[in-house]
């Protein structure tokens, strides 16, 4: 048999394994079509109310996992992102991705048309009451919590409920004079949800609270940040209605810092993202929501304290499962949906706002 023949099969091997390479210095197309055309839109511009210090590592570890795919992610707070998307869309402008803990207006904004369905394996191995419509999708799992100085204030005494809370302001009235924090409404798209939505879990103990707000002294701020610079400086000795994410995250590095998750009920958020209808780079922004959405991307939000998985797939996040079981009853999941519109009607936003400010801020 001739020599050729002999060294055929091994010949054929060799040239199909030279044919599989690319060539050198040539970059091969990514074998997932989303992510070849991804690329081919070379990146994604995110626009989102979530602090550009937690959404930093899982920047990196999507562009590490997804080369030629570059993120420009821009860091605003919630109202600021909603008057930026509006006046840029009228343009043609807007950002492929919104992401905001101001979920009312994330639903707002996709109720009224400005984003696109998607559908994969990741959105659907997400709870039932994080997504709606196929267009808004929560990515995290958040608890709405007190915050307290634990110098100022023993961890004993610390508010566990939210009838404990009125009886502490009650026995104590020139103790916390001055010494309390919260989001003022009418500044702050989070802080708006997040009233609104305590309002319709326990209108009575919201508006009690309220009164006692205005009797003691309050301070309303725009951002949880401000809130929880005051209460470790001592300004403030208790913050109402924090965003228990931040609050936990500052915690962790800040003794000073007190969280609780009332026993009673504590609402959980679940931020939003959307797609934005006619978004530049549409490959780019499903490829980026998969990914967050996705087992890693999720383990990458759920290493910073007080960010859990709002997936139930993920055996990594054992301090979400543990958080919903000491939670129990106490459990609120705020679902997305058109719910989240009602206090967005002008006339139930105007009188909200109206006797809030009569309410905390009584006239002498």
């Amino acid at each position: 048999m001739s020599p050729l023949l002999l060294h055929l099969p091994r010949l054929l091997r060799t040239l199909a394994l030279l044919f599989a390479l690319p060539a050198a210095g040539v970059h091969a197309e990514p074998a997932d079509p989303l992510y070849a055309a991804a690329v081919r839109e070379g990146r994604v511009v995110i626009h989102a109310a979530t602090d550009e210090r937690i959404a930093r590592p899982l920047i990196r570890a999507f562009e590490q996992r997804y080369p030629g795919v570059r993120v420009e992610y821009v860091d605003l707070n919630s109202g600021e992102l909603l008057r930026r998307f509006l006046d840029e869309f009228a343009r043609g402008e807007h950002a492929d991705l919104v992401w905001s803990s101001a979920v009312d207006l994330q639903v707002k904004l996709v109720n009224d048309g400005y984003a696109q369905p998607h559908r994969s394996a990741e959105t659907a191995a997400l709870p039932e009451w994080a997504v709606w419509k196929n267009e808004a999708f929560g990515t995290t799992f958040e608890p709405v919590a007190i915050a307290y100085n634990r110098k100022l204030l023993a961890p004993a005494e610390a508010p566990a409920t939210h009838a404990e809370l009125l009886r502490l302001l009650a026995q104590q009235p020139e103790r916390f004079r001055g010494k309390l924090a919260t989001y003022e409404p009418s500044t702050s798209g989070l802080g708006f949800m997040l009233h609104t939505q305590d309002v319709l879990a326990n209108p009575v103990v919201f508006w009690k609270l309220a009164e006692a707000f205005g009797r003691t002294g309050t301070a309303t701020l725009p951002s949880t940040t401000e809130m929880l610079d005051r209460i470790a400086s001592g300004e403030a000795l208790i913050g109402y209605n924090v965003l228990g994410s931040y609050a936990l995250l500052r915690a962790a590095d800040d003794p000073a810092i007190g969280v609780v998750l009332p026993r009673d009920y504590t609402l959980v958020l679940s931020r939003v993202a959307f797609i934005a209808r006619g978004a530049r780079h549409p490959n780019a922004a499903r490829l980026w929501l998969d990914f967050v959405l996705s087992r890693e991307g999720q383990q990458q939000l759920a290493r910073h304290p007080g960010f859990f998985s709002v997936r139930d797939d993920v055996p990594e996040d054992t301090a979400a499962s543990e958080l919903r079981r000491q939670l129990g009853g106490a459990f609120r999941p705020i679902p997305i949906g058109p719910g989240l519109m009602t206090y967005l009607d002008q006339i139930k936003r105007r009188d909200f706002l109206r006797k809030w400010h009569h309410t905390v801020f009584p006239a002498p």
